[in-house]
């Protein structure tokens, strides 16, 4: 689908169904298309490093290390209880480790995210300075831009545009996928 929107000169399009197909099965072919598009058609956002699919891959395995640091959290959790019924010391070096590393996986559960992104769907969007039509014009931006969601008020999205937060309405942006639900697990 991306292919034929390309061809089709829906940029908008194929990037989203890139976007898609990179959250399903990541790889660096993807994010080189997904770059290459962008410079073509001088668009914003696509620019990607190493950290990035790094983030990504992490994000792909990241149930299987939840679990592995559980399993480590309940065999610690056991060796101390063992130990404490056996009557034998347990030190504080020991204690305060398995609190730091209970505390290390429930924020790894809870509060470890991505962060959200959308393209920009429609021409001529403008981007504001606050959630509001009234506020100042930080740019006037066709389609296909990528931009990250920082949080939303109303019918706006706090986004980042060149490294400074702005505002840009609800409906003027296609949200994009996240490997990573914010579901919590605690």
């Amino acid at each position: 689908m991306a292919y034929i929107h390309e061809g089709l000169q829906q940029y908008t399009q194929s990037m989203h169904y890139l976007q898609l197909f990179y959250s399903k099965s990541p790889s660096r072919s993807v994010l080189r298309k997904m770059e290459e598009v962008g410079l073509q058609q001088h668009l914003t956002g696509y620019e990607y490093t190493d950290w990035d699919f790094f983030k990504t891959q992490f994000y792909k395995y990241y149930s299987q290390i939840l679990e592995l640091l559980l399993v480590g959290a309940v065999v610690t959790m056991t060796l101390l209880l063992i130990r404490w019924a056996k009557k034998k010391p347990i030190s504080a070096e020991a204690k305060l480790g398995f609190v730091v590393y209970v505390g290390f996986v429930f924020y790894f559960a809870n509060f470890l995210t991505i962060d959200q992104q959308g393209i920009i769907r429609n021409s001529n969007v403008p981007i504001m300075t606050a959630p509001s039509a009234g506020a100042g014009l930080v740019a006037s931006v066709g389609t296909g831009h990528k931009v990250n969601i920082m949080g939303e008020e109303d019918i706006w999205y706090r986004i980042e545009w060149n490294g400074q937060p702005a505002y840009i309405r609800k409906n003027n942006l296609l949200l994009l996928p996240q490997p990573l639900d914010e579901k919590t697990l605690f």
